[in-house]
């Protein structure tokens, strides 16, 4: 029996099929009686040059297609044009009916989107959703921050308030004791030679108030100035340790970007040409469990696929 058949021919990973009529008792790549054309379906639209007439030819004479020949006999209007040839038709009639079956299948075609359409509509919401979701996380980091200045500000005024309280009570101590001493100096007796005895010894005793004053305001300028120096080390020291633990902690950063640098973290097209751009041995772990943009899976395993 004669069959219609597609015959494998091309290269590795890069097939060409060519549509041939020959004996079923054949192999599959053995002796064919006749070559009708070429179907490409490596290409997005399917290539397919065929011989329409030699087809209908072998049709004619009972040869009998194979389930993929006939769909694509099918999608190219020859089985149609076959039962209209069986239903006694004219030509005529034939060439009507193929014309508004034509002009139908176009119609399909146009509402269909290819599957270039489809791969960029799928790329285009996944790059939606993923700004989406950068867009929140963004807008919890900003209100975070703004709680935390919040905090700080509300902290900055009880520390001004117990400041102001401590200055007023300083001043009202220092108001009662000044009170004090002239109720003191009304009660003084009105002699003369009390007041002079009375005067000496307060001259007396505010000069040696003074020289002891005086000293202890040596005594406390040296030991504040010793605490200004020691600050100022510990500052400089601090400052010093800041500046190594920031130095540190960005390489760090700069070094866990490098090596840890995930998919997740990266737009759709980026991780797609870093895939295409990297070894597929060094791209172990580029794509995490939680991946769930069906691009950048697609372009990992034609990757794996291709390698």
């Amino acid at each position: 029996m004669l069959r219609i058949r597609l015959q494998r021919r091309g290269r590795k990973k890069r097939p060409i099929h060519h549509i041939v009529v020959a004996d079923n008792r054949k192999p599959r790549d053995g002796r064919i009686i006749e070559d009708l054309g070429r179907f490409d379906n490596v290409t997005p639209k399917n290539q397919l040059d065929l011989n329409r007439e030699r087809a209908l030819h072998w049709l004619k004479k009972g040869a009998q297609p194979t389930d993929t020949v006939r769909s694509i006999f099918k999608n190219e209007g020859i089985m149609y044009e076959m039962h209209l040839i069986r239903w006694g038709k004219s030509e005529e009639e034939i060439e009507e009916a193929l014309a508004e079956w034509r002009e139908k299948r176009e119609e399909k075609e146009k509402e269909v989107p290819t599957r270039k359409e489809r791969q960029q509509a799928l790329l285009e919401a996944e790059e939606k959703e993923f700004q989406k979701q950068l867009k929140k996380k963004a807008e919890e980091a900003a209100k975070e921050k703004a709680k935390q200045e919040a905090l700080a500000s509300d902290d900055d005024e009880e520390s001004d308030e117990e400041e102001a309280s401590d200055e007023a009570d300083e001043k009202a101590e220092v108001a009662e004791e000044e009170d004090q001493q002239e109720a003191e100096a009304q009660e003084e007796p009105a002699d003369e030679e009390v007041e002079e005895a009375a005067d000496e010894d307060e001259t007396e005793e505010v000069e040696a108030q003074k020289e002891e004053s005086d000293k202890d305001e040596s005594t406390e300028e040296a030991e504040a100035k010793e605490e200004d120096t020691k600050e100022e080390e510990v500052e400089a020291s601090d400052d010093d340790e800041e500046e190594d633990t920031e130095d540190t902690a960005d390489e760090d950063e700069e070094e866990s970007k490098a090596e840890g640098q995930v998919s997740t973290d990266m737009l759709a097209k980026e991780a797609i040409e870093h895939i295409e751009n990297t070894p597929l041995d060094e791209l172990e772990g580029f794509v995490p469990e939680d991946e769930d943009r069906v691009t950048v899976q697609r372009a990992l395993d034609d990757k794996k696929e291709n390698s």
